[in-house]
């Protein structure tokens, strides 16, 4: 199998990942990103459960992740007027993951591929493929192609290769939400090690984590009409942005207005989307992985680790079934009833959160602590628990 070729079509999460995985199960894999270059300093933060820990721990480079990311135990709910609603984890428990920024966890897995001798191209826009049987080439848009005996479709949620190859697929869905964050120092906030402060706002959420350090990375949730894009959105200036938040989050308690104000850096301001059920996953040689086939709200934290646990069993199954349509078949089936119930279970936390009408609040207010314990009580382990080890065989 050594000299069959994987084209990757994108330099994220889940390609780096696929492409390490597929080089262990015999492939020489090539990693294609449409971006003309790569950018550390990109996008906001996410969190990687323990379920995504595995397989960075798999990959050699879950040690990275914990010690530049800031460790998770509970989160900790207030309604606006500062009153404790109730908490989810334990402090002194299991670490449910880590929060990291998008583009330290991007450059980990690249380098990670780089070292195992993975080239890596930018400026790589994919414009068309060509398939057969047995083998896919892939036409970019500066005029350059690859052939390759199999694709993996890597290139988030609103992917070009999931429109060539499955065109009848539907459209992600806009989920009436906004996210928008930032990082921010000098606010006088006392840290409590490993704890989500979540703030159900009076007219928006509100989260923030202290790093050690003492650097505070946050967020916040709006209603928005329409079905925006994220360039639509990035086109108002910062000015407008900074201006319409710091209006949002004006009276509450502190250190909400605080943050905000103490906010130096540039201001992410992302429309959520994302696609619970396609009918297929595949085409012929090419195949989609992560966001580019079933993307989730950040909601549950789950959208890296779904895409890192992907890319590991779907290069188990390139590698222990012999027929590349069948091993993506298997790929499939193996994976979709779990990812789609947890695009599900993301989408609902997040129509949770937005309640402004005085009614809707005082019923969420006084309902909140109940159902917090009865959700600490109920068991995640169905999401946090999932375990896939490279070296269990596949059977068909």
């Amino acid at each position: 199998m050594g000299n069959k070729r994987a084209l990757i079509i994108g330099c994220g999460i889940a390609g780096p990942a696929i492409a390490i995985f597929l080089r262990r199960a015999g492939y020489e894999p090539r990693i294609y990103e449409a971006q003309p270059d790569h950018d550390d300093y990109a996008g906001l933060f996410l969190n990687v459960a323990r379920n995504g820990m595995r397989i960075l721990s798999e990959l050699g480079v879950d040690d990275r992740i914990r010690r530049e990311g800031i460790e998770m135990r509970v989160m900790s709910f207030h309604s606006s007027s500062g009153k404790w609603l109730g908490t989810i984890g334990d402090r002194s428990g299991e670490v449910q993951g880590f929060t990291v920024k998008r583009g330290f966890l991007h450059k980990v897995l690249r380098e990670a591929a780089l070292q195992e001798g993975i080239p890596i191209e930018f400026g790589k826009r994919l414009a068309n493929l060509q398939m057969t049987d047995r083998q896919v080439t892939a036409f970019f848009e500066d005029g350059t192609s690859a052939e390759g005996d199999l694709l993996v479709g890597c290139d988030g949620i609103h992917s070009r290769t999931r429109r060539l190859i499955l065109p009848n697929a539907p459209e992600p869905d806009y989920t009436g939400l906004i996210s928008f964050g930032g990082f921010a120092r000098g606010v006088d906030v006392p840290r409590e090690p490993g704890t989500q402060h979540m703030v159900f706002g009076k007219k928006a959420f509100f989260g923030y984590l202290v790093k050690s350090d003492g650097e505070i990375y946050w967020f916040g949730n709006l209603n928005y009409p329409g079905r925006p894009t994220r360039k639509e959105l990035m086109s108002i200036p910062q000015a407008e942005w900074r201006q319409v938040i710091s209006n949002l989050y004006q009276g509450e308690l502190q250190p909400v207005p605080d943050i905000i104000r103490k906010t130096e850096s540039h201001i992410g301001v992302y429309p959520i989307y994302d696609l619970i059920s396609v009918s297929a996953w595949y085409s012929g040689p090419a195949v989609l992985i992560g966001d580019a086939i079933h993307a989730t709200s950040p909601n549950a934290g789950q959208g890296a680790s779904l895409a890192l646990e992907d890319a590991l069993m779907l290069a188990k199954c390139v590698r222990d079934i012999g027929n590349l349509g069948e091993a993506f078949r298997h790929f499939e089936l193996l994976r979709r009833e779990r990812v789609e119930k947890i695009v599900k279970y993301s989408r609902s936390i997040g129509q949770r959160k937005h309640a402004t009408n005085p009614v809707q609040v005082f019923f969420r207010d006084l309902m909140l602590p109940f159902f917090l314990k009865m959700a600490s009580r109920q068991s995640l382990a169905w999401m946090y628990d999932y375990r896939v080890n490279w070296h269990d065989k596949v059977t068909v």
